[in-house]
């Protein structure tokens, strides 16, 4: 008898709320599981970067570029020293792949260079890098 009741009332609840309060309870729903989906999507990113951090400049402390190539443009050169492609460049550096092309491009006329081998290896002899 009491099961009866009980069921009684459900029902009579549940034809008495309007539409709004039902979208209301469902919007509070996808609300608490996009802010759920977006705190493990930035946990993701957090921890990809983590590894694949990628620090240049420690790797220049103690060498002195030259002056008239820039900073950004010692890490692509340090990276393709490394053997990475342009795109692996671009995705360590967080740049996009046509400035990893203009960087190139900027250091093989500084370095007076056609190709990546030759800029690798003048910028040996002359002692940009080790």
């Amino acid at each position: 008898m009491i099961i009866l009741l009980n069921t009684i009332e459900y029902n009579y609840l549940i034809r008495q709320l309007n539409i709004e309060v039902y979208l209301g309870i469902i919007a509070a729903l996808f609300t608490v599981l996009g802010i759920w989906v977006g705190i493990q999507l930035i946990k993701r990113r957090e921890k990809l970067q983590a590894a694949t951090s990628y620090k240049p400049t420690s790797s220049l402390e103690n060498k002195s570029p030259a002056p008239d190539i820039s900073e950004r443009e010692m890490d692509v050169l340090l990276l393709m020293a490394q053997g990475l492609s342009n795109q692996e460049i671009a995705d360590k550096l967080f740049i996009s792949i046509h400035t990893v092309k203009t960087h190139s491009s900027n250091l093989f006329s500084k370095l007076q260079v056609k190709r990546r081998t030759q800029a690798i290896q003048k910028s040996k002899e002359i002692g940009l890098i080790g």
